[in-house]
């Protein structure tokens, strides 16, 4: 699980204890038998639900004040993919994507359309001031200055080898409306397939551009780590984005790297430990 690539995690807890408790639900779900992408899904809820990350609440605004979520999700034994982007405020919207992959039809929806999907399935708009925070909204106004965060992902891999990756993210604040970034793209911010599962986090242009999230899990067999400091090095020299990566591979090996101060993460092993870093 990782909180995103950034500079305002350094030095600091929160971002670290949210994905401690994250990878703590994902854990909880393989536990009980569930598969990957169960668990990955259930990780991105509890971050998209602490205002503390940039994804559901506390996501960043952009220019005119608004609240536009992107999330992605797939799932490696299947290929199968969902996505939403530009999605104005609904409370998880690593759910909606769920929707939208198990719609089949699709891979990615945006904007009103994602919106009218999400509603003929069942999810409920929300008030935007439920999930706009006092610090988003100063930050949008110029009343003070923030950088809280980016993207936020999990990868997991089930007793039965299957992978699969998730992300979510409020994008980059003040951007102009419509604005997508490396999250909601396959292959770009989430990837997952029979070898590894990959979830960006970052300068979303830069990584998408590089197909980040793809280059990596296509170079894992180099191994995890090597594979994730190759594609961190990449974006940065080829494409000039900062962020980071966490990747899992159908053994189990982890791959976490970074070109940006800190990248708070949390692992949730076997055994059912759970550590977590910057």
């Amino acid at each position: 699980m990782h909180g995103g690539a950034s500079e305002w995690y350094a030095g600091t807890g929160p971002g670290r204890a949210a994905c401690r408790r994250a990878a703590a639900a994902g854990w909880e779900v393989l536990a009980g038998g569930g598969g990957a992408l169960d668990a990955v899904i259930a990780a991105v809820r509890v971050v998209e639900d602490d205002p503390v990350c940039n994804a559901g609440t506390g996501a960043v605004l952009t220019s005119r004040g608004t609240l536009e979520l992107d999330a992605c999700v797939m799932d490696g034994r299947s290929l199968a993919s969902g996505a939403v982007a530009v999605l104005p405020p609904f409370r998880n919207p690593v759910d909606i994507a769920r929707a939208v992959l198990e719609d089949g039809r699709y891979h990615l929806l945006a904007g009103d359309g994602a919106a009218a999907f999400a509603r003929a399935r069942g999810f409920l708009p929300c008030d935007p001031e439920l999930m706009i925070t006092p610090e988003r909204r100063a930050e949008s106004e110029g009343r003070a200055s923030f950088d809280r965060g980016n993207t936020v992902g999990a990868v997991a891999r089930d007793t039965f080898g299957n992978l699969a990756a998730a992300t979510s993210t409020g994008g980059i604040a003040g951007t102009d409306p419509g604005r997508v970034g490396d999250a909601p793209l396959v292959g770009g911010g989430t990837y997952a397939d029979e070898h590894a599962a990959c979830s960006c986090t970052g300068e979303g242009e830069a990584f998408a551009r590089a197909c980040a999230a793809f280059w990596t899990v296509e170079h894992v067999a180099e191994g995890a780590q090597t594979a994730a400091e190759r594609c961190v090095a990449r974006v940065l020299k080829r494409y000039g984005g900062y962020g980071g990566l966490i990747l899992l591979d159908k053994d189990g090996d982890i791959g976490i790297a970074r070109t940006a101060s800190a990248m708070p993460h949390a692992i949730a092993r076997a055994d059912g430990s759970v550590t977590e870093g910057e």
